[in-house]
C-alpha cells in the first residue's frame, strides 16, 4: 500500500496545519462540487456540519446555493484550528517548540535505504537545509517536506475551504472559533510513536503521479458528496494504522461530538467546518451524535 494513501492525502483533509507548509500552486480547471453537509438543531440553535478539504486546486467551484444559505445565515464559523495563512509565523513557532530534540539520528537514517534518494530529492525541492531537518523529530520534518508534495499536486492553501470561509466571516464581522489550538493539533503528531512518525515521513515521499491519482480519488468523492466513498477513501486503510486511527481520528471526533452537544445549549447558528474524513464512517462525528440520540439531518 502506498504510504501517501495512508497519510499524505489525509493531511489535506484532516490536518489543517498542513496548509502552512504549502506554497501557492498554478490554477487548475474549475470544477463544480456539492460536498456533504448536515444540520443539528434544537429550538434556538442550529449547527451545520460541513466536511472540507483544507487544500484545493485553485479555481475549484465547491459552493452551492444550499451551502451559501447556510453560511450566510450563520453568525459563527468554527474550524479545527485557526491559522493565519498570510502570516504563519505563530503556527510554525508552535511547531518548532515541539520539533527540536537532541541526539536524533540523521533524517536519512530514519527511512528505508530504498527511500533515501526520494528523501534527498524532497529536501532539495524544499530548500530547507538537511542539517536543520536532522535536528527535528521525524513527524515535524515530514510536515515541512509535505509542502513539496502538496505543491506537486497543484494545491493552493488560499483556495482551501477554511481559508475562503474565514475571509467571508471576517468581512461580515462575524465570530471565528476553533476546536483545537495550533499547539494541540500539532501535539497529536508529536505524541505518535517513532514507528508511526517514520511511516508518516515515508508517506510523503511518493512519486507525484502516484500522489495525484490517489488524491484525485479522494477529491472526487468529496466533490460528489459521496459519504460512503469518502469513508472508504479516507478511512478503510486506517485499520492498518490503529495508533493513527485512535490519535488523529477517534479521540478528536469524540471531543468534537461533545463540543456539538454542549454548543446546543447556547442560542445561535454555527457553521462547523472540519476535514471531510471526520464526518464519514463508523467513527465519524455524525455517527457519534446519532448514537447519542441527536437528530442529524443531511441538507446537502
Amino acid at each position: 500500500m502506498s504510504m501517501f494513501k495512508r497519510f499524505g492525502r489525509r493531511l489535506a483533509a484532516f490536518g489543517a496545519i498542513a496548509a502552512t507548509a504549502c506554497a501557492s500552486a498554478p490554477a487548475a480547471e474549475p470544477k463544480s462540487a456539492s460536498p456533504a453537509m448536515w444540520k443539528v438543531a434544537d429550538h434556538d440553535t442550529t449547527i451545520y456540519l460541513f466536511g472540507t478539504i483544507h487544500l484545493l486546486p485553485s479555481g475549484m467551484k465547491w459552493r452551492s446555493a444550499a451551502f451559501d444559505k447556510a453560511a450566510n445565515g450563520s453568525d459563527t464559523l468554527v474550524v479545527e484550528t485557526d491559522i493565519d495563512e498570510a502570516n504563519p509565523t505563530a503556527t510554525l513557532g508552535e511547531l518548532f517548540k515541539l520539533a527540536i530534540s537532541p541526539g536524533l539520528p540523521p533524517l536519512a537514517a530514519r527511512v528505508k535505504p530504498e527511500r533515501q534518494a526520494a528523501l534527498a530529492t524532497a529536501i532539495a525541492k524544499s530548500g530547507i537545509p538537511a542539517a536543520a531537518l536532522d535536528k527535528m523529530e521525524t513527524w515535524a520534518a515530514a510536515f515541512l517536506l509535505l509542502g513539496v508534495q502538496f505543491k506537486d499536486l497543484g494545491l493552493d492553501p488560499g483556495s482551501g475551504v477554511e481559508s475562503i470561509l474565514k475571509k467571508q466571516f471576517v468581512a461580515g464581522g462575524k465570530t471565528i472559533g476553533q476546536l483545537e489550538s495550533n499547539a494541540e493539533q500539532l501535539g497529536f503528531f508529536d505524541k505518535l510513536s517513532e514507528q508511526s512518525q517514520r511511516e508518516f515521513l515515508e508517506g510523503v515521499l511518493d512519486e507525484p503521479a502516484t500522489m495525484k491519482h490517489q488524491f484525485q480519488g479522494m477529491l472526487d468523492a468529496w466533490a460528489r458528496g459521496d459519504v460512503a466513498g469518502i469513508a472508504k477513501s479516507f478511512n478503510s486503510d486506517m485499520g492498518e494504522a490503529p495508533e493513527l486511527m485512535d490519535v488523529l481520528i477517534a479521540r478528536r471526533n469524540a471531543n468534537w461530538a461533545q463540543w456539538v452537544r454542549g454548543r446546543l445549549d447556547k442560542p445561535g447558528t454555527v457553521m462547523m467546518a472540519v476535514g471531510a474524513g471526520h464526518l464519514a464512517g463508523d467513527n465519524s462525528v455524525v455517527k457519534l451524535l446519532q448514537e447519542q440520540g441527536l437528530k442529524v439531518t443531511r441538507v446537502q
